[in-house]
């Protein structure tokens, strides 16, 4: 009997995915390539047993993700007492719709003849509209409680067990109430007539969906004890009756929006789809006065990326957060109540003005930890590059240059942020082991935030319209856009997307995953997308 491995198939090289439209005369396939992981389907191994030369092809029409599977082998195994080749249609049946099983050739013959698909438009309501060297691409938004947004959504969702790693699918059979928290994204390539005049002028390029936690605002705070108290609830005289006669929408109460999956096709991957589609959920969610934060749910490294290049451009933008500079004046010696200190204790405000902060978040709806750490990436692109030496900072802030005394409270910045989210665990540590560990996490922050200052340097093509536009950068929480070969890295793309970046350092880092929200905030309900 022939050794296991023979029997033994690599999935993500067997499967295929096949995006076809119709041709002249027969159906023709548009792009192809291969999935980046399997184990949801197949198991951790992302192996199939039980065949020789297997392939097995997916295929999707380019607008509406009809689909179907054809598999192919040149030998398959023979049970032998209980062992068996893997039932493929069994495994891929919890993924796809049942009329995905069907022949293919009935599949190529509905596609090359469907006269519909000339009259296709994506559900939902046009949202953007952008036009590149490559063509004009839109961005198509609706709801999920919408069926014909369900449909399409639960088409493609094999795509999160494809290109997101730790992905799961959306349960569409939540209650209504659930359902439509949900927005969900589509990004089309919009496209010239073609021949036949069947074909259908959309061809999907990504999506991304989005939902909404509903988010706890103090209707008031606690009065000064010089003051008189006052009520934070309504007064006890006060009288009211449930079930309200008309309960509040939960789409209307206070909520952070929270993005969770982000995909963008391999082969359209590294030309800035990306950030158009990141762009659009953002200026979507900026109007609607009922969401307070725009968040991210467990994004990977590549779409930590994406995301802050294009919160810098868009807060670039704006001239009050362009105008932030540090306040190098700060006293650098002061003492309380006559004690002598080791060093300086500056306050965060000493340094910069917080209620200017403050106010620029809260409009720009962007995360405490983000923000923090987008405005440090501005201040320290600031300071010329050969003042960022602590072999400069003998004298601390008392330096003559006003470049070292800035790179000095930047420093401090930084480290009080770094210390303030780590306290738990450096508090297990004695003084010096602390002082060597922030200084060591300070460091690989300070590095990556050269990396990235660098990298939006160079992808930052223009600002249209105060929207910032970047060439070639793509994410993922599911971003597909990872940053490979076309310098692009997400969760969705054939890139690895696992550098050692200094924000995912376990101990003292600057902050665990970035989840868009500080250690204190919710927790998260569901996992649907790392990036």
């Amino acid at each position: 009997m022939a050794e296991p491995d023979e029997w033994s198939t690599d999935a993500n090289e067997a499967i295929q995915v096949l995006l076809v439209r119709p041709g002249k005369n027969e159906v023709k396939t548009v792009q192809s390539f291969h999935p980046r992981f399997t184990y949801p389907i197949f198991g951790e191994e992302e192996r199939v047993f039980g065949y020789q030369g297997l392939k097995i092809n997916l295929r999707f029409a380019v607008h509406d993700l009809q689909s179907n599977v054809e598999t192919i082998w040149d030998k398959k195994f023979k049970p032998v007492r209980d062992t068996e080749a893997t039932d493929l249609r069994e495994i891929l049946r919890e993924s796809l719709p049942p009329t995905a099983f069907e022949k293919t050739t009935k599949f190529t013959s509905h596609i090359q003849s469907d006269a519909s698909a000339k009259d296709f438009k994506p559900p939902g309501k046009l949202s953007s509209t952008y036009t590149t060297k490559r063509g004009t691409f839109e961005i198509w938004s609706g709801n999920l409680a919408d069926p014909a947004v369900q449909q399409l959504l639960k088409r493609m969702q094999i795509f999160v067990s494809f290109f997101i790693e730790g992905g799961t699918y959306l349960n569409l059979d939540d209650p209504e109430w659930t359902i439509d928290r949900w927005k969900v994204f589509f990004l089309y390539e919009k496209l010239p007539a073609h021949s036949p005049p069947t074909a259908s002028s959309y061809s999907l390029i990504g999506y991304a969906t989005s939902y909404r936690n509903y988010l706890y605002t103090p209707t008031g705070l606690p009065s000064p004890p010089s003051s008189p108290p006052k009520r934070i609830s309504p007064s006890a005289t006060h009288t009211f009756t449930l079930p309200l006669p008309s309960p509040p929408s939960p789409t209307s109460l206070p909520n952070r929006e929270r993005i969770s999956q982000f995909i963008i096709l391999p082969p359209y991957q590294g030309h800035g789809h990306g950030s158009h589609l990141y762009t659009a959920l953002i200026k979507t969610f900026l109007p609607d006065p009922s969401v307070i934060e725009i968040t991210v749910e467990d994004p990977n490294e590549a779409f930590d990326d994406l995301r802050d290049y294009c919160d810098l451009a868009r807060l670039r933008t704006n001239p009050e957060f362009t105008k932030l500079h540090l306040n190098i004046s700060a006293s650098a010696s002061a003492s309380v109540s006559g004690q002598k200190r080791r060093g300086p204790r500056l306050t965060v405000s000493q340094i910069l003005d917080q209620a200017l902060l403050a106010r620029l978040r809260t409009e720009t709806k962007i995360a405490p930890r983000q923000f923090s750490r987008l405005v440090e990436m501005h201040l320290l692109s600031l300071i010329p590059v050969r003042h960022r030496s602590t072999a400069r900072l003998t004298k601390k802030g008392n330096a003559a240059d006003e470049n070292d005394r800035a790179y000095y409270f930047w420093r401090l910045l930084v480290k009080q942020r770094l210390y303030r989210h780590n306290r738990d665990q450096l508090a297990q540590l004695d003084r010096l082991d602390r002082v060597d560990k922030l200084e060591e996490t300070l460091g690989g922050v300070e590095g990556d935030y050269v990396r990235l200052l660098r990298g939006a340097k160079e992808r930052v093509g223009e600002v249209r319209d105060g929207e910032a536009v970047l060439d070639g950068v793509e994410q993922g929480v599911d971003d597909d856009d990872e940053e490979g070969e076309e310098g692009e890295e997400g969760e969705g793309g054939n890139g690895e997307g696992r550098r050692n970046r200094a924000k995912r350092r376990l101990v003292v880092e600057d902050e665990d995953q970035d989840q868009d929200q500080d250690m204190d905030e919710g927790e998260r309900t569901m996992k649907k997308a790392k990036i």
